[in-house]
């Protein structure tokens, strides 16, 4: 079948591994991305990602002929090669590890006859290094015409870290890579399972309880504080690099274990999932982001006077640690600094569409990307449809934005659901729901009665871009979600149920260019209350993705104490 389209078209796809996803672009435009997690209702998917391929060709409206290459997040070969062979051949006990993996070896090596299975596409299909299409999601979205890349997370193929510079579309690996065992990213999967919750997923749970802990306490029975513990486990060996110690791990030699007997040994049995959080646990957890920010910020700093460039462009797992951002943007290291709001293992989709269009446009540039509403985008007439299959009552109203506005005021909470789905983990203002940022109580209540998650679970405020230096001192905006600032103590109060216990919030800054209709709420509510803030947070409940279309959207609504949906232009009402 000949080509619809007259520019060149690439798809991207994430497989082999949690978070799979697909991405498009036509021409040097990225049009979709998608997870795949969000049809399958699978958090993290492992799933080949046919739905998120189909959905990224139907928003693109184009069909499977017209791509002119397949992008493949993962070089396969170079996997087999540094995670299988090399290891056995130099250690016998991983042998076993190999041949426990022989059918998903197999399968890695024939991903192409997979992907042309799945999808009928009959073109180029190249193959990308992991950690290299991370950099690219950073560096070509960011903007920057130079800047200093950075990728941490848990694995690609072999490496679990790496740096670049970028510079006039151009990326270029300036240091080693860190290789597994050693791992940022793994040590605190590793840690997140010991404190009772699941690797690769809540990672993130772990950093909101660190703030409770106190990483310079005593471990129970020993003479070792947690904070000194962890620099036993991860040991700085040079500018670029560190090592960790896997006397305390078992991920090396045993699937699904983690920690080693020595660790459960000093610390204590692994805590169960529904079990007492007690001081020995937020203690632990504050020292793990206590290493983690120290090892990273004296790695940029010697990057920074290495390379003397003053921008950072970040992806990678990790990269998803906002308090961490945090720490790097107050630093002052960097004039700016953007991450990759898909910056997870689903995110690389982004970055193997750029390395694929720089194939056949060599001279493609970075250009600054605001707009990360890539996924889902309802038909025409799907809501109007499926409200009206439903047996909920709902109105049209003609002054939408005051309504809501109101809503929130007096304390409604709203899911609020509109064009097309955020890619990567954060609702920044199309899967949303809604509350005022005050009192504090409004936290325990959403997390109690709506998310029913964790008591300790911290909220992001979506604010004003212009009134964002009355609030805290961060030098520059974060309309992604991904910066945790310290909030001025005198405004505290205002927002209470947006700021953390260690006074900070993980700040979204809406311009009058990043998301007309969110931003108009927030107008129309600081109009109302004098207060230019709200809290934001994704509408899902704990253990769920994100909802992806209308018929998620309303069910959600049903089974939760939400007040309130917006849906379109829809407006339903308990």
């Amino acid at each position: 079948m000949a080509k619809t389209i007259d520019a060149s078209a690439v798809l991207a796809i994430t497989f082999g591994g949690h978070d799979t996803s697909a991405a498009l672009m036509i021409g040097d435009k990225l049009v979709a991305a998608c997870a795949q997690e969000r049809y399958t209702l699978d958090k993290h998917s492992r799933r080949f990602p046919i739905d998120a391929i189909n959905d990224c060709l139907s928003i693109g409206g184009v069909n499977i002929t017209d791509l002119d290459q397949i992008a493949f997040c993962d070089d396969t070969k170079y996997l087999v090669r540094e995670r299988y062979l090399r290891p056995a051949l130099e250690d016998n006990e991983r042998l076993n590890f190999m041949s426990n993996d022989i059918e998903k070896i197999r399968e890695t090596l024939l991903i192409e006859d997979r992907i042309r299975d799945e999808t009928g596409f009959m073109g180029e299909i190249r193959q990308y290094r992991h950690h290299l299409c991370h950099l690219a999601s950073a560096y070509y979205p960011s903007g920057f015409n130079e800047a200093l890349l950075v990728s941490y997370d848990g694995m690609g193929e072999w490496e679990t870290g790496l740096f670049g510079i970028g510079k006039d579309g151009e990326i270029n690996v300036q240091e080693k890579q860190v290789c597994f065992p050693h791992s940022l990213g793994l040590v605190y999967s590793a840690i997140t399972f010991y404190l009772g919750w699941r690797h690769h997923c809540d990672e993130g749970i772990i950093m909101g309880l660190a703030p409770y802990g106190d990483p310079k306490a005593n471990i129970p029975k020993s003479s070792r504080t947690y904070i000194g513990l962890m620099e036993e486990i991860i040991v700085e060996t040079g500018d670029f690099d560190y090592e960790v110690d896997q006397r305390w791990f078992a991920y090396y030699r045993e699937r699904n274990k983690w920690v080693s007997d020595e660790f459960i040994d000093l610390m204590g049995p692994k805590r169960g999932s529904n079990a007492t959080i007690d001081p020995h646990h937020t203690n632990l957890a504050a020292a793990l982001q206590m290493r983690l920010e120290t090892v990273v910020l004296n790695q940029l700093k010697s990057a920074r006077k290495r390379f003397d460039i003053p921008r950072l462009a970040m992806a990678g797992g990790v990269a998803l640690n906002c308090s961490m951002n945090g720490k790097i943007e107050s630093s002052g290291l960097f004039d700016e600094i953007f991450v990759q709001p898909g910056s997870g293992d689903d995110g690389t989709a982004i970055g193997g569409c750029y390395l694929a269009r720089k194939t056949f446009n060599s001279s493609i540039k970075p250009v600054r990307m605001n707009d990360y509403y890539k996924g889902y985008r309802p038909k025409e007439n799907e809501i109007d449809e499926i409200a009206n299959s439903s047996d909920l009552a709902y109105t049209r109203p003609n002054d939408f934005y005051a309504l809501i506005a109101d809503r929130l005021a007096s304390g409604k909470i709203i899911a609020w659901y509109q064009g097309g789905a955020e890619f990567g983990p954060r609702a920044l203002g199309n899967r949303s729901i809604l509350a005022k940022p005050y009192p504090e109580s409004m936290k325990d209540f959403i997390n109690e009665r709506v998310k029913f998650r964790e008591y300790f679970r911290p909220f992001a405020g979506a604010i004003l871009s212009e009134h964002l230096s009355d609030y805290c001192n961060i030098s520059q905006l974060s309309p992604h979600m991904l910066i945790a600032c310290k909030i001025y103590e005198k405004s505290q109060k205002e927002i209470a149920a947006v700021v953390h216990v260690d006074g900070t919030c993980r700040i979204q800054t809406v311009s009058e260019s990043d998301n007309f209709r969110f931003r108009k709420i927030i107008e129309a509510f600081y109009q109302l209350t004098g207060v230019p803030v709200i809290l934001n947070t994704s509408f899902n409940v704990k253990g769920q993705p994100i909802v992806n279309t209308p018929q998620q959207a309303i069910d959600t609504f049903r089974k939760t104490n939400l007040d309130c949906l917006a849906l379109g232009d829809l407006f339903f009402e308990k």
